[in-house]
């Protein structure tokens, strides 16, 4: 039975989880991972254009893995005909702009989805698909997968806990981002160093008292103003890669200003890298560093409206 009375938790709206039907587990890499072991795959093509915390599952699986590239409209370079069956293809939704182009993939079963940056995407029947809701939303941990099958592994997980994972969100609401922050690199350096485990409770729950809807709008709105004023001087052709129903991760801004980040850093406008381990996969002619010296991406969620963009587009001298 559960406790009546006595101090108060935490006062969180009783919503319903966006992705309510996956398997919910402790984090993005570990959906990863449940992956790779259902399958049982030996071998893994993985992007150079990534975040190196994917090599984690595949390393503790001791499975061999391949890079492989990707064009200006980052899609891979990769004769898909070549993929065995127990290998398997991993592509990254970037920035939660590749719907459309996931649609055109052959329907191989071991094709895996990586919808890390793109967490309201519909998995596809075709495809194993898996999330992290903390790219997107106040949430210490979690993730989610879809199988597509909807086979699951025959092991008894134990559950997570988050409420020791929790300092950074509290710390920037009751002082600041940056004060913050160390608790933040902190709760990402003990995920890496978690087993695979379900979701915690606190985590269901603070995902089922978000306002999915208003996300969403305010997420298309912002983009869609972002790239009226910026197109222009875009070197990334965003026309090419959005569907009609997209629901960005921000707002991909590629421009040759290498101190553009810095400069939005030291106006407490946190820009993301993504990813400095490019650098050392990649030859300095390849486009993946390209990208990774250059693309600015620039905030768009539903903590902000134009007024901030406008900030943004100030501060930096953008235009």
């Amino acid at each position: 039975m559960k406790a009546i009375g006595g101090y108060f938790e935490l006062e969180l709206s009783e919503g319903s989880e966006y992705h309510k039907k996956a398997i919910a587990l402790n984090s993005g890499r570990h959906c990863f991972e449940y992956i790779l072991r259902l399958r049982n795959y030996q071998k893994v093509y993985i992007p150079y254009y990534t975040c190196e915390v994917i090599l984690e599952p595949i390393k503790k699986l001791n499975l061999q893995y391949e890079y492989y590239h990707i064009n200006e409209k980052l899609e891979p370079h990769f004769d898909f005909s070549l993929l065995q069956e127990n290998e398997a293809f991993l592509y990254t939704n970037y920035f939660g702009l590749k719907d459309k182009y996931i649609n055109t993939l052959p329907s191989k079963h071991n094709i895996i989805i990586d919808n890390c940056q793109s967490f309201f995407s519909k998995p596809l029947p075709w495809f194993d698909t898996f999330y992290s809701p903390r790219k997107f939303f106040g949430v210490p941990d979690g993730g989610y997968l879809y199988t597509y099958d909807n086979s699951k592994l025959d092991l008894n997980l134990e559950q997570a806990t988050s409420y020791n994972r929790c300092s950074h969100l509290l710390k920037r609401i009751d002082f600041s981002a940056e004060k913050g922050y160390n608790d933040y690199k902190k709760n990402d350096s003990i995920i890496s160093s978690e087993p695979l485990m379900i979701m915690s409770n606190l985590t269901h729950r603070l995902l089922s008292s978000i306002d999915y809807n208003y996300c969403k709008v305010k997420r298309q709105e912002n983009f869609i103003y972002f790239h009226r004023q910026l197109e222009n001087i875009n070197l990334l052709n965003i026309d090419l890669m959005i569907g009609n129903k997209f629901i960005p991760m921000n707002y991909p801004l590629l421009i040759e200003k290498p101190y553009l980040r810095r400069k939005l850093i030291n106006q407490k406008i946190f820009i993301p890298q993504y990813w400095e381990n490019v650098f050392n996969w990649t030859k300095e002619t390849d486009y993946e560093q390209y990208l990774t010296r250059y693309l600015i991406a620039l905030p768009i969620d539903q903590r902000y409206g134009i007024q901030d963009l406008n900030i943004i587009i100030k501060k930096g001298n953008i235009i």
